[in-house]
């Protein structure tokens, strides 16, 4: 058990105390973490007595708690084992000790079981009670606890709570008694067998999915706090009018005095505050308004500026308010608007700001939910920022806060996926969905970093989306809504996002939405010695070298940036690291090797950013408007690409190719065989100048030849319509007059 002081914030940042561990669980020094397939560089820094010892809340912050990280008892019960399990009968012995917060499954809980639907896991610990003021309080905080758990405090049920991802905090005081008490936890988890939000679990892990958590996996701790005190505060920045507004809400049903404290930012680069009385009071439930001046710092990638601030129950701060925080905020605006050109763009502070970041899973090999250290947790977030990315897309899972706090902090864009589950299954697990839902956006409003709601991801679950799009941006209308990333779009929300392998592509530039590509590239190499499994790994596009994949990797992005000057807004690559048997991270699963060239990949990032630039069609495609061309299944004579070749026997068709129902195709001619050959003839009465692009959808491989000259090889496939240099930049195969294209796919 621990007993910590937190140290006060510093202006414009937070400064956290390790914990100082004054008392253990017995037999602390006999636990061992169990086998572990890989082991992250933070592995050995685990143990009983420094398990996440961090104050796990930054956004709303107090100078006294106990952190209850550390062994508990445990055991596992099913059916077979005991008849009355499903009403909840306490286990008559535990079959040893667990490390919270790490989930079960997980190597660094020390024991690494699977907890089957049936199943129910106990937990179980003691604790000293916490010293109160005369009539306060004491709360029990949960960061996190998959899926549903019931809560009891020497034998007293005290609470019961349904949701894998939001914090909660239970009122124990009236069960509490002098000296030492009991805590036991009971939780159940269905899995994938539920219709609850669960994001990538399984219980049968393959491809794509990973291995179940189940239980508590981020911090529990007390804290003691006066009768009436501050539960939550809501911040809202208003960067047009300089103001920021902040309502503290407090226990209890009774209006009181609530007053803010902006602190100094102390910083020789930053405006002075001078102007701004420093105190700003108000009452509970209603918006403080705090005008700063013109001056103010706004906060993005390059410089995340946050305001530091005390936020107290009183009517100023010159007597001890009844309750106290620390807290922070940080002045930005998110929106969609037209830039000088009357192109949609996402914009950040009323400036277009090209968004581009990883498919951040959030997995760890030793703590799978969990990150074994809180250094961990920003080591991800400085990563990220050092690949070149200036976002990231948190996929299906949402994280402890101290990782949001890190992306405020750091300078990290993040869109904030809902979990996934089969919500479509019957109205029980659509109310599960909405209320999970609810509950994150309130969780996570206080984060400036977050700038996109993600309510779906490639049709998991989609339902009634026009309905959830239109809720969300009327609760929360500070962000965008990306109504559903990939596959299924309705038409509603911010945003068009299409996903594309390996990519890039985009869908056609829209008069009120942004378009954004919400997936890419998939580039796969297994490192030997840091990977999940000795073989059979998988990546969309898998390479065997540094240097092939590192090439792979900077042709995605020069195809992207005429793209960003079609219209393209953001892009999401996948991924930050490996997870699992998936091989197709930027970094290993362990995070201890870099797979590409950092300086080559960093450079191509950068490019991304600069002005849009200017893209003419030279030969239109049959996206937009179905195309004529040429072609045969039968294999044509080994000159059936040069510019002279007489085709008047191939057939004549309308694109694209294909069948129906294939991701993101135009299909005008059906084409189900193995192979195809197509010639099309064009016309240009001018050779352009700059940098020549194919746009191009294909499965399988393709061949793309202009004028008889091979311009083009792409491996694998295309998701979708995208761009993609010609192989020789700054050659053109083109000449006045009369072309040929000709295609073997």
């Amino acid at each position: 058990m621990t007993r910590t002081r937190h140290a006060s914030i510093l202006p414009g940042v937070l400064s956290f105390t390790a914990a100082l561990f004054v008392a253990m669980v017995a037999h602390a020094a006999e636990w061992q973490p169990a086998e572990s397939r890989l082991k992250t560089p933070w592995f050995d820094q685990v143990s009983p007595e420094a398990a996440l010892p961090e104050y796990p809340r930054p956004q709303l912050v107090r100078d006294e708690w106990t952190n209850l990280n550390g062994l508990w008892d445990y055991a596992i019960v099913t059916e077979e084992d005991e008849s009355a399990s499903r009403e909840r009968k306490r286990p008559e012995s535990y079959e040893g000790q667990i490390l919270v917060p790490f989930p079960i499954e997980s190597a660094l809980s020390g024991v690494k079981k699977t907890v089957k639907p049936e199943d129910r896991l106990w937990y179980r610990r003691t604790f000293e009670r916490p010293k109160t003021e005369e009539g306060g309080r004491v709360l029990l905080h949960f960061g996190a606890v998959d899926w549903k758990c019931n809560v009891y405090v020497n034998d007293q049920e005290v609470g019961e709570h349904t949701g894998g991802y939001d914090p909660f905090t239970f009122d124990i005081t009236d069960a509490l008694k002098d000296g030492e008490n009991e805590l036991v936890v009971c939780v159940e988890d269905p899995t994938d067998e539920g219709g609850q939000p669960r994001g990538k679990q399984i219980l049968n892990p393959h491809g794509i999915w990973y291995t179940a958590v189940t239980g508590i996996w981020q911090t529990v701790w007390l804290e003691p706090v006066p009768k009436q005190y501050i539960e939550s505060i809501r911040i809202v920045p208003n960067v047009d009018e300089r103001t920021v507004e902040i309502t503290v809400n407090a226990s209890g049903d009774t209006e009181t005095d609530a007053v803010v404290r902006v602190k100094s930012p102390g910083d020789p680069r930053a405006p002075s505050l001078s102007s701004i009385p420093s105190v700003h009071a108000g009452k509970t439930g209603e918006p403080i308004v705090i005008q700063l001046s013109d001056a103010a710092k706004l906060w993005s990638p390059d410089e995340p500026w946050l305001y530091a601030i005390d936020v107290a129950l009183a009517k100023d701060f010159n007597r001890e308010p009844a309750d106290k925080v620390e807290s922070y905020f940080g002045m930005r605006k998110i929106e969609v608007a037209k830039d000088d050109k009357g192109v949609n763009r996402l914009m950040l502070n009323g400036e277009p700001l090209f968004q581009y970041g990883p498919l951040d899973q959030g997995w760890w090999p030793d703590g799978l939910y969990t990150p074994p250290t809180d250094e961990a947790l920003k080591f991800d977030v400085e990563m990220t920022k050092k690949f070149g990315f200036n976002m990231a897309r948190k996929h299906v899972k949402v994280e402890p806060a101290r990782w949001y706090y890190w992306c405020d902090k750091l300078g990290l864009i993040v869109w904030q996926d809902m979990p996934s589950g089969d919500f479509d299954k019957n109205e029980e697990s659509r109310e599960n969905y909405r209320r999970e839902l609810k509950a994150m956006i309130d969780a996570l409003h206080h984060f400036p970093s977050i700038v996109m709601w993600v309510p779906f991801n490639e049709g998991w679950g989609q339902h009634e989306t026009v309905e959830v799009a239109k809720w969300t941006k009327e609760y929360d209308p500070t962000r965008l809504v990306n109504e559903a990333s990939g596959w299924h779009d309705r038409g509603s929300g911010d945003v068009s996002d299409m996903h594309n392998y390996p990519g890039p592509g985009m869908r056609p530039v829209e008069e009120d939405r942004a378009v954004v590509l919400g997936e890419f590239g998939g580039l796969g190499m297994p490192v030997s010695g840091h990977t999940w499994q000795d073989e059979k790994n998988w990546g969309y596009v898998s390479y065997k070298t540094p240097e092939e994949l590192t090439d792979a990797y900077v042709g995605l992005l020069t195809a992207m940036q005429p793209l960003i000057g079609e219209g393209l807004s953001a892009a999401v690559y996948t991924q930050t690291t490996d997870v699992e048997i998936e091989v197709n991270g930027l970094l290993t699963y362990d995070r201890k090797v870099v797979k590409m060239d950092l300086g080559r990949i960093v450079a191509a990032a950068k490019e991304l950013y600069g002005p849009p630039p200017a893209v003419a069609t030279l030969v239109p495609t049959s996206q937009e408007q179905k195309q004529t061309w040429r072609y045969t299944l039968e294999e044509p004579a080994e000159d059936w690409q040069a510019a002279d070749f007489d085709d008047s026997s191939w057939k004549e068709g309308e694109g694209g190719f294909g069948t129906e129902g294939t991701p993101g195709a135009v299909v005008g001619t059906r084409w189900d065989t193995k192979d195809i050959w197509l010639r099309r003839k064009f016309t240009l009465h001018q050779i352009p100048e700059g940098e020549l692009y194919l746009k191009i959808h294909h499965d399988e491989d393709a061949q793309i030849y202009v004028n008889g000259e091979l311009v083009s090889k792409r491996r694998g496939y295309r998701g979708g319509y995208g761009l993609v240099p010609v192989d020789e930049p700054g050659k053109s195969p083109l000449k006045d007059g009369e072309n040929t294209i000709a295609v073997h796919c």
